[in-house]
């Protein structure tokens, strides 16, 4: 399989700490059944932040009609304390001297009304009151603010002849538009209210008959409006934490999807993995025995052409098949030990080892290959590298095929690099290569076994390289570099440091 490494700007980045990093996972639709609890509380939460809200807004509604039947009931009591100091008002200063004086209470004469005026006035000044009418006890208007409705009859209906019977009442007048008395904001709300015009005894508590009845009429339509406000008020800073809670629960929600999705992700890896794992051993076991009954007759033919060429004459034509046979035979032997390799592959033999060491044993014997072919290897250590523990004959495999690989990737030759350096408690190395890279399609691809872009090859060199560098606890991670070619690095742990 054709691939190259690369090194980013001449220094040697952390790979990803998860073991398995460069190894593609097949996206899979986390099962939904795992979700089903959290949408469940999910829909909990949304709903009940909803009939909160409703219920907010119906307290809020219901809190408003309270206020304005408080109002109503305290402009009532207000009207009626003015009524009867009114009614005390009038009786002793209009009813009894106009009584004694005249002998009679004639209200339409100018002198009686105008007294009957200036006390009224006089009582009522700096009151929050527009109107006052007082009737006769045959529901004829004596006496009015408004001098057109003197004279005026039948004008009081029901509430006349409760208050003529000694009882009080009040009635709300509203007037507006239909959305104006819709949304409790009416152009004009007023109360009347109709009590008793007695007579007074003094030092008795008995009060006198009635003599008349007194209308009293208030404006309350700023105190409505001031009460519209505060509905809006509620309703707008009721609407505003809603949001604020509706807002954290949606990052609250967010959040806890985004770990459910991680959590389902990393099992679906879990299980990709246990799967692999248990397909490879499978399939170890099987190659195990496939090879060994291959092996013997691989054996034999090889020895068997070995004799055959032997016995051959070097000037006969024929000499060329036995070396072909021994050839394929060689060829056919390390298909089998690929297998066998990343199959099963073996547990690492450590011994105390320098990565330098085994690095330039890499070079030494690809020598004659990178002399002849055009390609130069530079290495460039950190001084003072520490020792590892690792089976360094499983290493010297691993990096002689990523050398072959980056010789493959520039088959006109070219230049290979080699950087090794201590970071963190681990040792960095990496190999890069100007070639020319890996095309992306290509890049999830790199690691599935038997995958190659050669005419020849098994596709294992990459899965055996992976499976040495896992073997020894690292990780193993290859880009391509913006300056062109490819990069493989790899992390190994410092263990047993001299």
């Amino acid at each position: 399989m054709m691939w190259s490494m690369t090194l980013y700007k001449r220094r040697i980045e952390p790979v990803d700490n998860n073991p398995t990093s460069g190894v593609p996972l097949r996206t899979q639709r986390p099962n939904s059944e795992r979700a089903k609890p959290f949408r469940l509380v999910k829909y909990f939460s949304f709903s009940s932040l909803i009939l909160i809200f409703l219920g907010t807004i119906i307290l809020s509604m219901l809190n408003t009609h309270w206020i304005r039947s408080m109002q109503f009931s305290k402009s009532e009591a207000y009207a009626l304390l003015l009524i009867d100091n009114l009614n005390h008002q009038v009786f002793t200063q209009v009813i009894l001297p106009i009584s004694l004086t005249f002998g009679k209470i004639e209200l339409h004469q100018k002198e009686q009304f105008d007294r009957m005026d200036s006390v009224v006035r006089s009582t009522l000044h700096s009151f929050k009151v527009d109107t006052v009418n007082i009737y006769g006890t045959r529901d004829i208007i004596a006496y009015s603010f408004s001098r057109e409705l003197l004279g005026m009859e039948n004008l009081g209906g029901v509430s006349f002849q409760n208050a003529l019977e000694g009882r009080s009442s009040s009635k709300l007048i509203q007037q507006g538009s239909f959305w104006e008395l819709f949304f409790g904001v009416p152009k004009e709300i007023k109360i009347i209210t109709f009590a008793p015009l007695r007579a007074e005894k003094p030092l008795s508590p008995v009060t006198g008959q009635v003599l008349g009845v007194v209308e009293i009429q208030q404006d309350l339509s700023g105190d409505y409006r001031g009460i519209f406000r505060f509905q809006v008020m509620t309703l707008l800073t009721v609407s505003g934490v809603m949001l604020i809670l509706f807002l954290i629960l949606i990052i609250v929600v967010k959040r806890g999807e985004s770990i459910i999705q991680k959590r389902a992700q990393e099992q679906l890896r879990l299980k990709e993995q246990l799967s692999r794992a248990k397909h490879m051993s499978s399939l170890g076991e099987m190659v195990a025995g496939v090879s060994h009954e291959i092996r013997n007759p691989l054996g034999i033919i090889s020895s068997s052409a070995e004799l055959l060429r032997k016995k051959i004459a070097p000037d006969d034509p024929m000499i060329k098949i036995p070396s072909i046979i021994i050839e394929e035979s060689s060829r056919l032997n390390n298909i089998i030990t690929d297998f066998l390799n990343y199959a099963k592959p073996k547990t690492p033999n450590r011994f105390a080892c320098r990565i330098e060491e085994v690095i330039d044993k890499n070079i030494r014997f690809l020598a004659t290959q990178t002399e002849s072919r055009g390609y130069r290897i530079h290495t460039y250590f950190d001084h003072g590298l520490p020792t590892i523990q690792a089976d360094s004959d499983m290493l010297h495999q691993a990096f002689l095929n990523i050398f072959i690989n980056a010789m493959q990737a520039m088959p006109e030759g070219g230049e290979i690099a080699v950087w090794a350096k201590k970071t963190n408690g681990s040792l960095w190395i990496a190999v890069e290569d100007n070639g020319c890279g890996i095309s992306e399609n290509l890049m999830e691809k790199i690691w599935d076994p038997f995958f190659t872009t050669k005419d020849k090859g098994t596709g294992l060199g990459l899965g055996i390289v992976k499976n040495i560098i896992v073997a020894h606890q690292g990780q193993i991670r290859i880009d391509n570099r913006p300056e062109g070619g490819a990069r493989v690095s790899m992390r190994l742990p410092v263990k047993g440091e001299q």
